[in-house]
């Protein structure tokens, strides 16, 4: 492990444990790069724009496994869990008492309240969209137009072995913040469960990020991509 690598594990320990801690702390979210977030506990999305960030951010997409897709036969959302219950085990915020929807609104929003006599229901927040840019001042009662978007999607992960994964696994990689950002609704519905060969998101100053955090969400679990998308991922990064 490099000495660079080594204070990036050491702080995202530290970040970590700070959040456990404090998630519900309402904080003015500053966008954090993917290379300096490998927990995932770090806020938003920030642009990768330096020549060495780029270069680092190819290194990560080279690593990645390639295969076809397989079927997609017996998948469902359930195969990874009710829908943000807090019954992960192995990821920051597991078993926290709090719905992972709500921890990643704490952590990604601005300005974030809470739902009177609680400290988990977020009710409203601001968001600055990292797949558009758009400024996205947030209501439960208009709760879709913020969904939180798995980088990886279940049903990619599915058709590239998540059904021989243990129950435990799958239920992490629904729940861990590494694979989870609070984006705009409609974005989120126009991905639906595409690779990057497929779908990028339309702020094209972001996409060397988004693209660095679906290799590191993809590794950590071993999911093999497309071919087709670890081209266009390498593109992204040029």
């Amino acid at each position: 492990m490099s000495t660079k690598d080594a204070v990036a594990v050491l702080a995202g320990a530290i970040i970590v444990a700070s959040l456990v801690s404090t998630a519900k702390t309402p904080q003015a979210a500053t966008a954090a790069s993917p290379l300096g977030n490998i927990t995932g506990t770090l806020p938003g999305l920030a642009p990768i724009i330096s020549k060495s960030d780029k270069a680092e951010a190819r290194g990560i997409i080279k690593r990645l496994r390639t295969k076809g897709f397989g079927p997609n036969t017996g998948y469902a959302r359930t195969r990874f869990g009710d829908n943000w219950a807090d019954s992960a085990t192995g990821v920051p915020y597991a078993r926290n008492g709090c719905r992972t929807r709500d921890d990643l609104l704490a952590r990604d929003g601005r300005n974030v309240k809470f739902r009177k006599g609680s400290d988990c229901e977020v009710v409203s927040m601001e968001l600055t969209d990292p797949y558009t840019g758009r400024v996205i001042h947030w209501r439960k009662k208009n709760a879709d137009e913020v969904q939180v978007d798995h980088v990886v999607p279940l049903n990619y992960s599915w058709r590239m072995g998540a059904p021989r994964w243990p129950m435990s696994k799958r239920v992490d990689f629904a729940n861990d913040p590494l694979n989870l950002l609070p984006v705009y609704g409609r974005a989120n519905e126009q991905k639906r469960a595409s690779g990057p060969a497929s779908w990028l998101p339309p702020r094209r100053g972001i996409r060397c990020a988004y693209v660095t955090r679906f290799a590191q969400v993809a590794l950590k679990y071993d999911v093999p991509v497309r071919p087709a998308d670890k081209k266009i991922m390498l593109a992204q990064c040029r």
